[in-house]
């Protein structure tokens, strides 16, 4: 991503405008009423239910995300492993746009940035941090990346999940109504995209973990 923004601010505004349309999610696309096809066709159609992900409005955008994605991407690509998450991340991207697309269609505004797939791996994160032995676990368990996770109902028996989960979706509708963050001024934040990412990363979790569950684990290893 740092390399993608290093080379847009290089190229000319012609060229961006026509990357945005190449690879940018942009709802109009599956409009069959639109007056005009934009490019790349079928291809295009496909790719940039993720390609968006890799695109940001500027240097600013793209650092906040990378920022919470160091914070809470990390843990869970190294519980997942490379190719795991790599498809987590693809999977949550395409949650995302489609949320995007459900709240947004025929729009032609350009969508754009990686905060879906943070917010999956945000909520890829609560599923296993607040269990023992995870990162924010309970005190005098051994902290590992790898301990079992809580079931999607035991996570939600935790109330510092609870609180995390409502202060997040609060802060998205609050994006909604119109507050900013740094790197989006003037931009309008696609909070319906940070929604679907966050559920599909919550929901899907399980389909992505190595880790056998709790129980599992317990009869394996007496």
């Amino acid at each position: 991503m740092i390399a993608i923004e290093a080379l847009r601010t290089v190229l000319s505004e012609d060229a961006n405008i026509e990357i945005l349309a190449l690879f940018a999610f942009i709802p109009a696309r599956y409009d069959s009423a639109a007056e005009f096809a934009l490019p790349g066709g079928l291809g295009a159609d496909i790719w940039t239910f993720v390609s968006y992900a890799l695109l940001h409005g500027n240097w600013v955008h793209l650092l906040v995300n990378l920022v919470w994605m160091l914070a809470f991407a990390s843990p869970v690509a190294r519980r997942f492993g490379t190719v795991r998450f790599i498809l987590f991340c693809v999977v949550t991207a395409v949650a995302g746009a489609a949320a995007h697309l459900a709240a947004y269609p025929g729009a032609m505004v350009p969508m754009i940035g990686a905060s879906a797939v943070v917010s999956g791996a945000m909520a890829a994160a609560v599923r296993f941090a607040f269990s023992p032995g995870g990162p924010l676990g309970p005190p005098g368990a051994i902290r590992d990346d790898h301990q079992p996770a809580a079931s999607l109902l035991g996570a939600f028996r935790e109330p510092r999940v609870l609180v995390f989960v409502a202060v997040w979706v609060a802060l998205n509708f609050l994006f909604g109504v119109g507050i900013s963050v740094p790197g989006t001024e003037g931009s309008e934040i696609a909070w319906q995209a940070h929604m679907g990412g966050f559920f599909a990363g919550l929901l899907l979790f399980s389909f992505f973990d190595p880790v056998p569950p709790a129980a599992r684990s317990a009869s394996l290893n007496p």
